[in-house]
C-alpha cells in the first residue's frame, strides 16, 4: 500500500513591523492602532486564498513563535509534478492588508499596504526566511515559508455510502489512477441494532463500556407523537467496514436520532444527532466493539445553510475535540482534520493535559456533496505518518462515510429522504 505524494507548503511566523514616525506615540507604545492582516495566494491552489492576521513586532525577537499565524497549502500529487524540478516554479503572493477586515458590496475593508512575492521550489526545505520588505512602504514583512512531504493515503468509495460499495485505494502513479478494491462498505437502518448489538460491548464496569451503553441508550429513550414517528426515519442508521477476507474492521453507528427541533424541521445545534466510531475490541470477539470518536451533526442557522459538526475522539479520561467546523449544504466542502492549523492540547477536569493523539500536521481529509448532488462518491486523504494497518485506516473511512450520511440526516424534515436511507434491513 504505497502513499501518493502530496507536499505542504507552510507559511508561518507572520509579523509585520511598520516605519517609525517623527514623533513616537511613547515608550513602548506604538504609533499605529489600525489592525493588520494579510491575505496568502498561491496559483496552485487557485480557489484557496487564505486569510492571517499580522501582529506588530519591534524586531525579530520580539516574535512569539506560540502565538503566530500558520498558513498551509496543500499541494497534491498533480500539483507536485507540474512543479518539480522547476528553478522558479511558481509564487506565494502575501498582500498587507491595514484596517479592519471585512466585505461591503463585494470590496475588502482593509487598504493594501504593499505585497511580497516569494518563488517556490519543491526541492527547498526552506523557500524564505526573514523580514522582507513591503512594496515601498517601508514597512517589512517577517516571515517563514518551508515545504514538506506529506506522503498520503487516497482512497475514494465506489458509490453513496448507503448503497453499500466497494471502497478503493487510489495511486496516482499513472493516467488514469490506478484503483484497487481495499474495503467493503456496507450500510444498514436496522432501528434494532442497539438493542441486538449492545450485548456485545464491554461490560459497565469498564471506562468504555459504561460511555458505550449510556450513548446506545440515548437512542431506545427517544419518544414522540405519531407525526413525529412518522418522520423518525433517521435512527438506526449503520456502516461497517470489512476488509477483504469478509472481517469487519471498523463501525460507525447513530447513537443519536437525527430529530427536528419543536416547532422546527431541521435538526439544531442544540440538540443534534451524533454516531459512534467503532473499532473491534482486541481479545473479544470480531462483534465486540469499543468506542474511537464520536461524530455530532447538525444545520446551521445563519446567512449560510451549512452541515455544523463536531468530532471527539474517545480517551480512557474522556474525549478530545479534534473537530469542529462547517460545510456548505448546496455545495459539499471538505472534512478536514489538521492539527498544525487549529488544534492543541485539551484540558481534563484535573486540569492536566492529554497528549494529541497524532502526529503533527495533516490527519485526514474527506469530500463531502451537497445534499442536491445525485451521487456522493467521498474522496478520502489518510496521513500516511498517522497509519499503522489497514485498521488505522479503515476509521478514518467509516468516519468519513458518517459525516457524508450526516448531510441526508441533517436535511430539512419537509423534504423526502432516498428510497436507500429509509429501506429497513434486517
Amino acid at each position: 500500500m504505497d502513499p501518493c505524494p502530496f507536499v505542504r507548503l507552510i507559511v508561518e511566523s507572520l509579523a509585520l513591523k511598520l516605519p517609525p514616525v517623527s514623533k513616537p506615540a511613547g515608550p513602548g507604545v506604538h504609533p499605529s492602532t489600525n489592525p493588520c492582516y494579510c491575505t496568502i495566494t498561491f496559483p496552485e491552489c487557485p480557489s484557496s486564498s487564505r486569510y492571517a492576521p499580522l501582529p506588530l513586532a519591534s524586531d525579530e525577537s520580539s516574535l512569539d513563535a506560540g502565538h503566530s499565524s500558520k498558513v498551509v497549502f496543500s499541494l497534491d500529487p498533480a500539483a507536485v509534478q507540474r512543479l518539480e524540478g522547476k528553478p522558479a516554479s511558481s509564487a506565494l503572493t502575501v498582500a498587507v492588508h491595514v484596517g479592519k477586515r471585512g466585505s461591503t458590496c463585494g470590496m475588502g475593508g482593509g487598504r493594501v499596504l504593499g505585497k511580497v512575492r516569494v518563488e517556490v521550489e519543491l526541492g527547498m526545505a526552506v523557500v524564505r526566511r526573514g523580514w522582507v520588505p513591503v512594496g515601498t512602504s517601508g514597512a517589512l514583512l517577517h516571515v517563514i515559508v518551508r515545504t514538506e512531504p506529506d506522503p498520503r493515503f487516497v482512497f475514494q468509495f465506489g458509490g453513496d455510502p448507503e448503497c453499500s460499495p466497494v471502497v478503493f485505494q487510489v495511486q496516482r502513479g499513472g493516467n488514469p489512477a490506478v484503483r484497487q478494491p481495499v474495503f467493503s462498505c456496507r450500510f444498514s437502518n436496522d432501528r434494532q441494532w442497539n438493542t441486538t448489538r449492545s450485548r456485545s460491548l464491554p461490560n459497565e464496569g469498564t471506562s468504555s463500556g459504561g460511555s458505550v451503553r449510556a450513548w446506545f441508550s440515548s437512542l431506545g429513550s427517544f419518544r414522540g407523537d405519531k407525526e413525529q414517528q412518522r418522520k423518525e426515519q433517521r435512527k438506526g442508521w449503520m456502516v461497517t467496514i470489512h476488509d477483504l477476507s469478509g472481517s469487519p474492521v471498523a463501525a460507525a453507528s447513530m447513537v443519536t436520532p437525527f430529530v427536528p427541533s419543536p416547532g422546527s424541521d431541521r435538526v439544531s445545534r442544540s440538540n443534534p444527532g451524533a454516531w459512534l466510531i467503532l473499532q473491534p475490541d482486541t481479545g473479544f470477539s470480531a462483534t465486540t466493539w469499543k468506542p474511537w470518536a464520536r461524530l455530532e451533526a447538525w444545520r446551521e442557522r445563519g446567512p449560510v445553510d451549512a452541515l455544523g459538526f463536531k468530532i471527539e475522539l474517545i480517551t480512557d479520561t474522556g474525549a478530545i475535540t479534534v473537530a469542529e467546523s462547517s460545510l456548505s449544504v448546496r455545495k459539499g466542502g471538505q472534512l478536514c482534520i489538521d492539527s498544525s492549523l487549529s488544534l492543541s492540547l485539551s484540558l481534563n477536569g484535573d486540569g492536566g493535559t492529554w497528549a494529541w493523539p497524532f502526529h503533527e500536521g495533516f490527519v485526514m481529509a474527506s469530500s463531502v456533496e451537497g445534499e442536491r448532488k445525485v451521487v456522493s462518491q467521498p474522496m478520502v486523504q489518510v496521513g500516511a505518518r498517522n497509519v499503522n494497518c489497514m485498521a488505522d485506516v479503515a476509521l478514518f473511512i467509516v468516519l468519513a462515510a458518517a459525516v457524508d450520511l450526516s448531510m441526508d440526516a441533517c436535511q430539512l424534515f419537509s423534504h423526502k429522504l432516498r428510497s436507500e436511507l429509509c429501506q429497513i434491513h434486517s
